[in-house]
């Protein structure tokens, strides 16, 4: 019966990088970024091509700073590895940190190889806080949820090639973060 259980969680962590599990979870509250504050309108209107530029670039190294941190807390199990902080904010820190746990609770870890392939679809430097979206051709196949016991591969977490979007946002302390992700399994690249 727990192994059935299993493998219905097991499709939701199949993905733990771009979109995490839902939120929600128990204990102790989780130690969270600064949350940025609600989008509105800067006073200044007029963005350089440098600035630009910078804001892509920052927002690209938040974006795979994030993939490197959710894969080693993903293979060490650990929902409060440190970097998770430098990289992710909430609502996606949560729902990283709770898919990790989940997998942990489970006996099962992530391993191998993702392969990413990001570019920047739009930059917001005129809201507060300033956004940029992402989209990327994730490679999972190579990266698997396995047993920790034994490293068997956990029925149903088989990998694709999809679709991944996310949105890195810059926080009051000037540094970017990203702070939703979403995966698009059905829309393979």
């Amino acid at each position: 019966m727990r192994a059935r259980q299993f493998r219905r969680r097991s499709a939701g962590l199949v993905v733990i990088v771009a979109v995490g599990a839902t939120a929600g979870c128990g204990g102790a509250a989780p130690e969270v970024a600064d949350a940025p504050p609600p989008a509105r309108p800067s006073a200044t209107a007029t963005v350089s091509a440098a600035d630009e530029e910078a804001a892509r670039e920052a927002a690209l190294a938040a974006y795979a700073g994030y993939l490197d941190a959710t894969r080693a807390a993903s293979r060490e199990s650990d929902p409060r590895h440190p970097e998770l902080t430098r990289y992710l904010g909430d609502p996606l820190l949560t729902r990283v940190r709770v898919t990790i746990r989940q997998a942990k609770e489970n006996g099962a870890m992530r391993t191998g190889k993702l392969v990413s392939d990001p570019t920047v679809t739009s930059v917001s430097l005129e809201t507060d806080p300033a956004t940029v979206e992402i989209q990327d051709c994730l490679d999972t196949t190579g990266y698997r949820l396995v047993y920790t016991h034994n490293k068997k591969v956990v029925p149903g977490s088989r990998g694709s090639r999809h679709l991944a979007t996310a949105t890195a946002t810059r926080y009051p302390d000037g540094k970017w973060r990203i702070n939703a992700g979403a995966a698009h399994q059905d829309q393979p690249c």
